[in-house]
């Protein structure tokens, strides 16, 4: 239910509006911003403009508050808390920044908490202390967050598992294994699936691959992906000069591209399929089955200089 607004604060043209029935004892609550009823804000709490601050929400006073950000009712933004321009949260979501609290014993230090800018938490999520939301992340309703979550990915359960991606759209609806389906074209920068040839006979498959022709690059280095539990995401990188050219030996495992403008998501389910990456495509993999083997063909040695390895970095790199 939306609320009627309320008077401007006595004498600020254009400044924060307060209800009533709120306390707030912070000077730093920026213009436009409204916070409601029986809100409480201590006095060393940072909050941007055009924010929204809901009915029963606590602010700490180590917590800073971008611009436009939306706090439903009944939150808690305890100390080490952050949330950055255009955030979401839902009601009721949790926030914890002491991971072995006890009573009348404080910490040295609190756990910091960032909610990078556009993310969604959904109602009645925890976040457990010192983790990153990424950039336009969202946190599924109920859900428990305990590590980090990567850039648009869409979280749920109990622990959070990465369901999908935001705005990745899927490059194929039927499985790409099926080698009569004719393969998708990327539209993330330069990124292609290539289909390498198979030869079965009584003895078996072989599925092979030339440089020139299945393969776009002279391969100097290789290494072999294995194990993966189904939580885990790897990748979550780019590089610089690196090409590299992706197969999934045996099981599945998903792939999320981003060039900065455009994402999406391919499935490798077969050693007939192989996805060539150019540098500068962000890249995360996930949904690995528990057989699932990844060979990488790489077109340079390993150089730790090579890596992009924080997506605002990335963006910066791409948009020159």
């Amino acid at each position: 239910m939306s609320h009627e607004p309320t008077p401007e604060s006595p004498g600020t043209e254009n400044g924060p509006r307060v209800h009533p029935q709120a306390l707030v004892e912070s000077p730093h609550i920026g213009a436009r911003t409204r916070v409601w009823a029986f809100a409480h804000i201590l006095p060393d709490a940072r909050i941007g403009e055009d924010c929204n601050i809901c009915d029963g929400v606590f602010v700490e006073n180590e917590v800073v508050v971008g611009d436009r950000v939306t706090v439903k009712c009944g939150v808690q933004l305890w100390d080490g808390v952050t949330l950055e321009n255009d955030v979401f949260v839902g009601p009721n979501a949790t926030f914890t920044n002491d991971p072995l609290p006890r009573s009348r014993v404080r910490p040295s230090s609190y756990g910091r908490t960032i909610v990078r800018e556009g993310a969604s938490i959904g109602a009645n999520a925890t976040i457990l202390p010192g983790l990153t939301i990424g950039p336009h992340a969202v946190v599924g309703a109920g859900s428990v967050v305990t590590r980090d979550v990567p850039a648009y990915a869409v979280v749920v359960g109990n622990p959070a598992r990465i369901k999908r991606f935001v705005g990745a759209l899927r490059a194929s609806s039927e499985s790409t294994a099926l080698t009569d389906v004719k393969l998708p074209k990327l539209s993330a920068g330069g990124a292609e699936l290539r289909r390498l040839p198979q030869f079965n006979d009584s003895r078996g498959s072989l599925t092979f691959g030339e440089v020139g022709s299945q393969l776009p690059f002279p391969v100097s280095r290789y290494f072999v992906v294995s194990d993966v539990p189904n939580i885990e995401v790897r990748g979550e990188h780019a590089h610089l000069e690196c090409h590299q050219f992706l197969v999934c030996l045996k099981g599945s495992c998903a792939v999320t591209l981003d060039d900065g403008l455009n994402r999406e998501e391919v499935l490798l389910d077969s050693p007939t399929l192989g996805l060539y990456l150019p540098p500068r495509i962000w890249s995360a993999l996930y949904r690995y089955t528990p057989d699932a083997v990844l060979l990488v063909l790489a077109s340079h040695q390993y150089s730790a200089e090579d890596y992009i390895r924080n997506y605002d970095d990335f963006k910066r790199i791409v948009a020159t």
